[in-house]
């Protein structure tokens, strides 16, 4: 926890944009709670046929099952509830749901396509727009609100809603929380006190061969750190060892050893298959025995 809040982190909305953004938040160790019920786009599709890494397609409700295993594995806590309200709390936000309690975070991630009403208390009518449809006026929220990134001019709030001509994929979707997830921890590094040059973020895993003498070492990394401190970082020397030492740990920590990457892909498969029917499991086993048994 980086505040006083319940969480660190509410995603509103746990489709494909709400999971990816609660997946990297999760990961980078922050308190992250996902509330899911409601219009989802992506329960509107029949079947899901171009979502990369599925060459046969997948079902909306394993593809769902897939995506909120992966948010909770990561750490994140889902939440059958729909979001009423969010309210700023000081430097965090109230965020009120339909049946259970209010809980505070410190961000708070829209990762809703269709109503940001639950919005509304935080910045009022800067964050809608008025349309004309068919001769009758209505308001939505701003799809420009946002920047690019997912800030907006609410501290502490993000978007990572899908919106634009391609919004309305899936793979887009998820792409666009992967991005406001990536935000999201640099504004967490720079709140705890990285300086902007060090603040940036990364998440992906690297073979241990990779790294030469040099850079098994971790004082090395230390003098990297140390080299992109700005000269007016302002962090007293117990503050700035903190950090310092969190951020060589993380850094060697994405580097995995031959056996672990083995590991990690025995696990790997062995939680895909948690996903597939068991009769298909039987019937891919015996096809298998019966290749087995012909080759023989």
């Amino acid at each position: 926890m980086v505040s006083d809040s319940d969480h660190d982190v509410v995603v509103v909305g746990g489709g494909p944009a709400g999971c990816s953004t609660g997946v990297f938040a999760a990961r980078y160790g922050l308190d992250t709670v996902v509330f899911d019920r409601g219009r989802s786009s992506i329960q509107r599709c029949a079947f899901l046929e171009n979502y990369l890494g599925f060459p046969g397609g997948i079902d909306i409700e394993t593809f769902y099952a897939l995506m909120h295993d992966h948010a909770e594995e990561a750490g994140c806590s889902i939440l059958d509830d729909v979001v009423e309200s969010v309210e700023r709390d000081g430097d965090g936000f109230v965020v009120t749901p339909q049946d259970g309690d209010p809980v505070t975070a410190r961000w708070v991630v829209a990762a809703t396509r269709y109503d940001g009403e639950y919005l509304r208390p935080l910045d009022g009518d800067a964050m809608f727009v008025t349309r004309d449809h068919a001769g009758e006026e209505s308001e939505r929220f701003d799809r420009d609100y946002a920047n690019a990134d997912g800030s907006t001019p609410v501290d502490g709030l993000f978007v990572a809603a899908p919106y634009g001509e391609t919004g309305y994929q899936a793979s887009m979707a998820a792409g666009r929380g992967a991005r406001v997830g990536i935000t999201l921890v640099e504004a967490v590094r720079r709140a705890r006190g990285y300086p902007e040059s060090v603040a940036n973020h990364y998440d992906w895993m690297r073979p241990e061969a990779e790294l030469d003498e040099g850079w098994r070492d971790p004082d090395r990394w230390r003098e990297w750190f140390d080299d992109h401190l700005p000269d007016d970082h302002g962090l007293d020397d117990d503050r700035l060892d903190t950090l310092r030492e969190r951020d060589v740990e993380r850094r060697l920590d994405t580097y995995l050893t031959e056996a672990e990457v083995e590991r990690r892909k025995e696990r790997a498969h062995e939680r895909l298959l948690d996903h597939v029917d068991d009769e298909r499991i039987l019937a891919a086993a015996r096809e298998i025995e019966a290749e087995r048994a012909s080759s023989d």
